[in-house]
């Protein structure tokens, strides 16, 4: 059964857990045209031989059939925390959704199905996960555990955070990052899914933010997660429309292409000084746009954590 298949099946994301698994399986299955070729669906047990370290461990097994050199995992060994963040202010869950398909996700969804298939490499690497949720309030914290138990709470907590439809809540990134970062105490692979728009937006209070969670020695990266083709393309048919900002309920009529050409202008600079900004703060920035961006996700882990131990 396909994606789509199921998500028809279940009405939504009530099975996030097979839906990540069959993200995660065919991002594998693409992996040999990646720079992971030869990381075959065995990483569950195992991981990259990297040089220097002993070769008391390595299967020659595996290697005779890839080529490639991978020592064997036990299950005592955990070399990773991992702790996710994910805004759910009502912007994330632009666009309005009356029925998922896998290409037309709002970005909560995206998010979340993102983030349930970093937690199924998680799982299957016997690595720690941890799960923070914020919009007006601190919605939702755990700690990193690598139980079974633990790894289905997160799962059913993130299927109801898709399914709920807030309103006009806003996004208090300065205050909730702050108090995230108080919590997480050893050093963690962070990774934060945001839309980055905010009803307030000082530059200073948001990095100030950012660079806490950096403390500790954690290594962060930013998802910047939205719908490429309308909010940064502004790409609407020139009839009516009425603009609705879902986090304070305020709206304008206009023909869109008034505004096109200066709304791309803006928004494309915004972004612009946001990655720069990532890249003067040691944080790793990541355009995730909805419709296509699942791979990207999963090759940044990859690359983040082969980097981290």
């Amino acid at each position: 059964m396909d994606l789509q298949q199921e998500l028809n099946k279940t009405g939504g994301f009530k099975n996030l857990e097979l839906l990540a698994k069959q993200v995660v399986e065919g991002f594998i299955a693409g992996m040999h045209k990646s720079p992971f070729h030869g990381f075959s669906a065995e990483f569950a047990e195992h991981k990259i031989y990297n040089r220097g370290e002993s070769t008391k461990h390595i299967d020659w097994k595996l290697f005779a059939k890839t080529d490639k050199l991978f020592t064997k995992r036990y299950d005592e060994e955990t070399n990773l925390r991992c702790h996710l963040i994910i805004d759910n202010s009502s912007s994330m869950h632009y666009p309005e959704m009356r029925q998922f398909s896998i290409d037309h996700l709002n970005k909560i969804a995206f998010s979340a199905l993102a983030s349930a298939s970093l937690m199924h490499i998680l799982k299957k690497q016997r690595d720690a996960v941890g799960l923070s949720i914020y919009s007006d309030a601190y919605d939702y914290y755990a700690p990193e555990k690598g139980s079974e138990r633990h790894h289905q709470m997160l799962l059913h907590r993130l299927s109801d955070m898709v399914m709920a439809k807030p309103e006009q809540r806003q996004t208090e990134t300065y205050t909730y990052l702050h108090q995230i970062a108080e919590k997480i105490h050893r050093r963690s692979l962070i990774f934060f899914f945001t839309d980055m728009f905010q009803t307030s937006t000082n530059e200073a209070k948001l990095f100030e933010a950012l660079r806490h969670l950096k403390y500790n020695k954690h290594e962060v990266v930013l998802f910047h997660v939205f719908d490429k083709e309308k909010e940064l393309e502004f790409d609407f048919d020139n009839t009516p429309k009425r603009f609705i900002d879902v986090e304070t309920g305020e709206y304008i009529n206009l023909y869109p292409d008034t505004i096109k050409d200066n709304y791309e202008e803006a928004v494309g600079t915004y972004f612009n000084e946001l990655r720069l900004k990532c890249g003067q703060y040691g944080i790793k920035y990541v355009e995730a746009d909805i419709k296509k961006d699942f791979d990207k996700v999963l090759t940044t882990y990859m690359i983040e954590r082969d980097k981290f131990l």
